[in-house]
């Protein structure tokens, strides 16, 4: 017999309320990455329908809902893989399409009084140089109507490759060195992490990818290096607030000794 929609939601309500309280009694991840993945799929599999951009769109709308929850759970860094270098290799009407969403996302997200209210800072990791100029321009937007907010951070990797990161480091160390501003035995780890894109942020706690996949697509290489990894079968478009909880209490459960 099959269950009546109320009392199916009512059960979920219930369970998701129950482990959002055991959730809340343990440390929770200062900050989390996501690889988001599964939005063509969604559009095939879910909605039946050969329109994959109805799976971007609806991904753009889960960022969202996404970002409320961890504004709830106090979550001060949420980094999002947004659109990869790889990505460009796509058919051209869907890059064409994601660049024009990405540009509305990241106006939109700057105007929004939540961000305000919350004082969300936003910025972009990547190549902008990669981007068209009106995503550059929706870049700057965002990231001036921002700036000075400090409380939060919404970081979106656009353009993004995690070598590309680690080489642009590298050149700025080489350059330094050349230049004479830092000696060449005096680089180590600590130096290296001031060069890399997100200098000025802790390391992900928690580095989650929806969708099934199972690896991590060039996506924060460095940045990973002690990140626990968490996977879904869950695709983006249909992640819930209890599939983050869950994401989270197995992040709690594991010791987390760095080697020791």
């Amino acid at each position: 017999m099959e269950i009546p929609r109320k009392i199916n939601d009512t059960i979920y309500d219930l369970y998701t309320s129950r482990i959002e309280k055991e959730v809340l009694e343990y440390e929770i991840p200062k900050h989390i990455a996501v690889i988001m993945d599964g939005n063509r799929r969604y559009a095939r599999e879910i909605l039946g329908t050969d329109d994959i951009n109805e799976g971007h769109k609806l991904g753009k709308e889960k960022l969202r809902e996404v970002l409320d929850w961890c504004l709830k759970l106090d979550i001060r860094y949420l980094t999002v893989y947004a659109f990869s270098v790889e990505n460009f290799n796509r058919d051209s009407t869907e890059v064409d399409y994601l660049m024009v969403l990405l540009a509305q996302t990241m106006r939109e997200f700057a105007d929004d009084p939540s961000v305000k209210e919350h004082q969300i800072a936003i910025r972009v990791l990547g190549d902008p140089d990669m981007l068209p100029d009106y995503v550059r321009e929706a870049m700057d937007y965002a990231y001036e109507k921002t700036e000075g907010y400090n409380n939060y951070h919404l970081n979106l990797a656009i353009a993004y490759s995690g070598r590309q990161d680690i080489t642009a480091a590298v050149r700025s160390i080489a350059q330094d060195a050349v230049d004479g501003k830092i000696a060449v035995e005096d680089i180590d780890e600590h130096v290296f992490s001031r060069y890399i894109s997100t200098c000025d942020m802790p390391d992900p706690d928690l580095v989650m990818r929806t969708s099934g996949e199972i690896r991590i697509s060039n996506f924060l290489l460095w940045q990973m290096a002690y990140s626990e990894l968490y996977f879904t079968d869950v695709y983006w478009p249909g992640f819930r607030y209890i599939d983050l909880l869950r994401a989270i209490r197995t992040y709690q459960q594991r010791h987390r000794r760095f080697g020791k």
